[in-house]
């Protein structure tokens, strides 16, 4: 099985690589998804943030207000780790439950999407590594746009985040998404060459396929040990 991680940064463009990688059919596993289905009313994330954060993050119905959280961990370091350190585990364990459902339905490349992929320490479990990469004033320009937010609110999420720069010194493969949707297609159709080549035999034998033809072998080799063992005994 091959995990290819999906990272980026706020406004890089990422999502659309991610939808483009879903139109080909690959499975995606969304860690905003994941990290909104942990915050949901009532479960374990939920009651940790609003143990550590309080009820003021509380909308009328009793689900979070996510751009009131926002706002909070974008403007205070301290607060944004220790959402951070309150959710990781319940994200990791929602994203691998995931992969563990795709591994059983046959998936042999699973795409994981992926914010925080380098700051979760979650690019030790996936291979190749795609970044969707901009110029830090194009990010800042299209996330003012996107949000319509003011030039400082929109350098403090973007400063919330590993810079683009340093994860592209991090990454396998590289999406230069400063251009136009038919640039960013055509990076993405070389990005599918390398991502579809044949696994290799460790990726295999971590596929279903694999990890059936290694049981297999071994009760083919204990049934010929036993059937051994009795015709030895019967001389």
């Amino acid at each position: 099985m091959r995990i290819v991680g999906l990272t980026g940064g706020i406004a890089s463009g990422k999502s659309t690589v991610s939808n483009l990688f879903k139109a080909h059919d690959f499975p995606v596993v969304d860690a905003d998804l994941v990290a909104r289905d942990v915050l949901k009313k009532g479960k374990t994330g939920w009651k940790k943030v609003v143990s550590a954060f309080g009820d003021d993050i509380l909308q009328p119905d009793g689900e979070v207000d996510r751009p009131k959280l926002g706002q909070i961990i974008f403007s205070n370091p301290e607060k944004r780790k220790l959402l951070n350190r309150v959710l990781a585990p319940y994200i990791w364990f929602g994203i691998f439950w995931e992969v563990l459902k795709l591994w059983t339905e046959g998936f042999k490349i699973i795409v994981v999407d992926v914010p925080l992929l380098f700051e979760a320490k979650m690019d030790k479990w996936t291979k190749p590594i795609v970044l969707v990469w901009v110029d830090s004033e194009t990010q800042l320009q299209r996330l003012m746009l996107r949000d319509g937010t003011s030039e400082d609110d929109a350098q403090n999420k973007i400063n919330a985040q590993m810079s683009l720069d340093l994860k592209k010194t991090k990454a396998d493969l590289v999406i230069d998404n400063t251009g136009s949707l038919k640039d960013l297609r055509e990076q993405f159709r070389s990005i599918l060459v390398i991502v579809t080549k044949p696994l290799t035999w460790t990726e295999f034998g971590f596929s279903r396929r694999g990890v059936a033809l290694f049981l297999l072998s071994i009760v083919v080799g204990v049934l010929t040990y036993f059937q051994r063992s009795l015709y030895a005994s019967s001389l």
